[in-house]
């Protein structure tokens, strides 16, 4: 995946997740492709939970879900799982506390 090329949050709902789709990280949403790629392939997943208005979140995915070397350990060695808690809140909930 290149810097230029889109992740599949692509076609997301959620304004958030659109949002990171220019990142080189190859995203999934939160759901059942994605697990069921973690168990074949034997990968961890990398849960990343956000929100449009969280600063926090805009700076980690400036400082490191968009530098192409962070990325590339990320897609190698995890299935990156990215929510938008405010239409998941009860992801975010059972995550965060």
């Amino acid at each position: 995946m290149t810097q230029t090329s889109e992740n599949r949050l692509k076609n997301s709902t959620s304004p958030y997740l659109r949002s990171a789709a220019h990142q080189p990280v190859d995203w999934h949403e939160w759901g059942e492709e994605a697990f069921a790629k973690a168990r074949a392939e034997g990968k961890p997943v990398l849960l990343d939970i956000g929100a449009v208005w969280c600063h926090w979140c805009h700076v980690i995915d400036r400082e490191s879900y968009e530098d192409p070397g962070i990325a590339s350990l990320i897609n190698e060695l995890y299935i990156p799982v990215k929510v938008d808690r405010d239409e998941r809140p009860d992801v975010d909930a059972r995550y965060q506390s």
